[in-house]
């Protein structure tokens, strides 16, 4: 790395750079603290509510009408600290840049989620005062614990009745295993918030409500009543930290005085390093707390420096290579999300690892093997899109008119390749068959279809093959409801569709071996192919493997890309219900071939033939997807919900009462939630509320897989 990571033009440095991403449960409150930040940093000049529509981020129309994010939305914004917050004298008066991206709550969406923490250095977890951990907040939290995210959590609507700030921070050391400690304590709670109280300074902040609402707030002395509360969560900070900082340690081993801006740089090193949670308190929507909270991102937050480099691999080898965060290394980034917009066309974001791109540049695309020139750089400022020149290592900018680019892919110098390792997606849990209303529209809705799935990696389009129609799946009815409706708004195509179907899938419980054979011989030239295989099961999660065996060419080497394709494509329908196998392992292990009559086909076809084979024998079974649902409910009906799960084939995994309110956890097949929504309304006269996401697959049991194999027919 050289001496100074930054190029001289770049009009913030490294240092100062913040990526950071908002993510939470559905109506946490992430868009409306995203707005907050915008409105502070002076990038809007009015705040924008998510009830009336009229938020920056949520700029989709079905984003507004619904209130609820769609998709992830990038923006840029700058903030200069105020001085008693400083950690860094460096920084004193300086701006920092900080790229924010607002992320969906509603599980439908979670590829937003998955894509965003993969390139982002640090995160905001915004939790519900009053619910404190809900199930998709656990979901996200996973998410960015793969990453090796550094987290701070904002627990939000602390102006609300029932909030209670002690809770939610209970519940996230019991449910999410996070050593989370507060930095900023609300100071009161429901009507009553006044402001914060800042632990590290010991001093209160106090918030006005002028017409600047809440710009404007005063440092002043902790009351009276609040002051043993707070020097014990700075006596809990410090203990923390002699735990954990081997710095602070030594001080505290050596009786040295320990100061705030020590306590202040441990804290950053052990937020960095995912071993602490900073948590704050406030309201965004009441404007309390918010300027201190970005604060908290400037101080405790990552910049593109403090994180390891990315990890790659050289395309060819497979041999590990790193992009270290340096405008003067050699250029490498990644394209997390590819969009549709309707004024520029098609958008590519991408976050830069290493060096810098410029206008007329050209990149390298590893996988594809293909290069492209860059004509078009823009950031995305709030709603607004700015043409930019260059953009520098630790940016994230959009390019404009790229082809032949998908979710993950690399981008980077052709002379220095580099294969950055992708999001992973998971897979789509529910299905269902679309055709345009009339002929005309046949094109106009494939081509619809192409788009929306290019981006969005969740969202999968195919053909049936016996039926010829097309099946759109993905993570939930909300999601293919959205696609539907953008098919309509944003390519004008109206279509009919199915009822949902459910994805499910197949797998094999033993090993079995298969032997498929192609022979045609009847005059002139014949098609021989001939393969033996052997299947296993493969653990969870772990797909379809395929490994090469073939030992002293009995299969020509020549002939080996074909088998593998012809395995793959039979494991798109299994031979239980003709449904995806997942989770095996193949092993090539023989075969034979003919001089003349031997070709390509043959051999895909023999592979197709043999895996149908060792199927049969491997005592193939069917895979359902199992949803985790919550159920918050009064207590009057807790009886009445229960036995409508037990109905639904679920298996109760806890409850907890509190306030009156009882909240169930269960896991569901998928199978049986349909019109879980209006059933739940009649039981608890509309009070009940729930949420649900996909948690993984399980066996079908046999009472139930002759009904399901019946209704496929049907």
């Amino acid at each position: 790395m050289s001496q100074n990571p930054n190029s001289p033009n770049r009009a913030f440095p490294l240092e100062r750079t913040r990526n950071i991403g908002i993510a939470a449960h559905i109506d946490a409150g992430k868009t409306t603290l995203t707005e907050r930040i915008l409105f502070y940093t002076g990038m809007i000049h009015k705040v924008g509510e998510v009830h009336e529509g009229t938020t920056v981020t949520d700029w989709m129309e079905q984003e507004r009408e619904r209130g609820i994010t769609i998709t992830s939305a990038a923006t840029t914004c700058s903030w200069t600290q105020r001085k008693d917050a400083e950690l860094f004298k460096v920084f004193e008066g300086q701006k920092m840049r900080v790229n924010v991206i607002d992320t969906p709550g509603h599980v439908d969406f979670t590829a937003e989620v998955e894509r965003s923490l993969r390139v982002l250095d640090g995160a905001i977890a915004v939790f519900c005062g009053v619910a404190g951990v809900q199930p998709q907040s656990e979901t996200v939290w996973r998410q960015a614990t793969k990453y090796g995210v550094p987290r701070i959590a904002f627990v939000n609507k602390m102006d609300r009745t029932g909030a209670d700030f002690k809770a939610a921070i209970a519940s996230m050391r019991a449910k999410l295993g996070a050593n989370a400690w507060p930095v900023l304590i609300p100071w009161g709670a429901e009507d009553q918030l006044k402001g914060q109280i800042d632990v590290l300074n010991q001093k209160a902040l106090l918030y006005s409500d002028d017409a600047n609402l809440g710009s404007k707030y005063e440092v002043v002395e902790i009351p009276q009543e609040l002051k043993a509360e707070a020097e014990q969560a700075y006596e809990d900070l410090v203990t923390q930290m002699c735990d954990l900082d081997d710095e602070i340690g030594m001080f505290f081993l050596e009786e040295k005085p320990i100061t705030k801006e020590h306590l202040k740089a441990a804290i950053r090193r052990q937020t960095i390093a995912n071993k602490f949670v900073p948590v704050a308190g406030g309201s965004a929507f009441k404007h309390r707390g918010v300027q201190a909270l970005i604060d908290a991102v400037i101080d405790y937050l990552p910049s593109p420096l403090d994180i390891p480099p990315a990890r790659g691999q050289e395309p060819d080898t497979a041999e590990p290579m790193e992009a270290l965060s340096d405008d003067n290394a050699h250029f490498c980034s990644l394209a997390f999300k590819l969009w549709s917009d309707p004024f520029v066309g098609k958008l590519v974001f991408f976050r830069v690892y290493s060096g810098k791109l410029s206008k007329g540049d050209t990149v390298f695309n590893p996988r594809t093997r293909k290069r492209e020139r860059i004509s078009r750089i823009i950031q995305i400022q709030a709603d607004k899109r700015e043409d930019i020149e260059t953009c520098y290592s630790g940016d994230i900018a959009a390019i404009v008119g790229l082809k032949n680019i998908t979710t993950g892919d690399t981008l980077c110098d052709e002379d220095h390749p580099i294969l950055l390792e992708p999001p992973s997606f998971p897979d789509p849990v529910i299905s269902m068959a679309v055709e345009p209303k009339t002929k005309l529209d046949q094109e106009k809705m494939a081509n619809a279809l192409q788009r929306l799935a290019e981006e969005d990696p969740t969202f999968q389009v195919s053909t049936n093959e016996e039926t010829g129609q097309t099946i759109i799946a993905g993570m939930g009815e909300l999601h293919l409801e959205i696609i539907r409706d953008r098919m309509v708004r944003e390519f004008k195509v109206e279509a009919n569709a199915g009822k949902p179907q459910i994805a499910y899938k197949e797998t094999i419980l033993s090993p079995a071996d298969g032997e498929g054979k192609l022979v045609k011989q009847s005059g002139g030239r014949g098609q021989y192919g001939h393969v033996i295989i052997k299947v296993a099961p493969n653990e969870r999660g772990k797909g379809v493997t395929i490994e090469n065996k073939v030992v002293g060419g009995t299969i020509p080497k020549d002939f080996i890309p074909a088998v593998i394709k012809g395995l793959n494509e039979a494991t798109l329908n299994g031979t239980v219900g003709g449904y995806p196998v997942i989770d095996i392992h193949i092993d090539i292990v023989d075969g034979s071939y003919h001089d003349v009559d031997s070709n390509e086909l043959a051999f895909k076809m023999a592979a197709i033939f043999s895996l149908k084979d060792a199927l049969k024998k491997a005592r193939p079974i069917l895979l359902e997807p199992i949803m985790k649902i919550e159920n918050i409910t009064p207590d009057e009906f807790q009886g009445d919900i229960m036995g409508d799960l037990n109905r639904r084939r679920a298996r109760i995994s806890g409850m907890e009462t509190r306030m009156n309110l009882c909240t169930i956890t269960a896991e569901v097949p998928l199978a049986e939630m349909f019109g879980y929504a209006t059933a739940i309304r009649s039981l608890s006269k509309g009070r009940s509320s729930y949420s649900m996401e996909p948690s993984h697959f399980e066996q079908v049991p046999a009472n139930v897989l002759a009904a399901v194999l019946e209704s496929q027919k049907g």
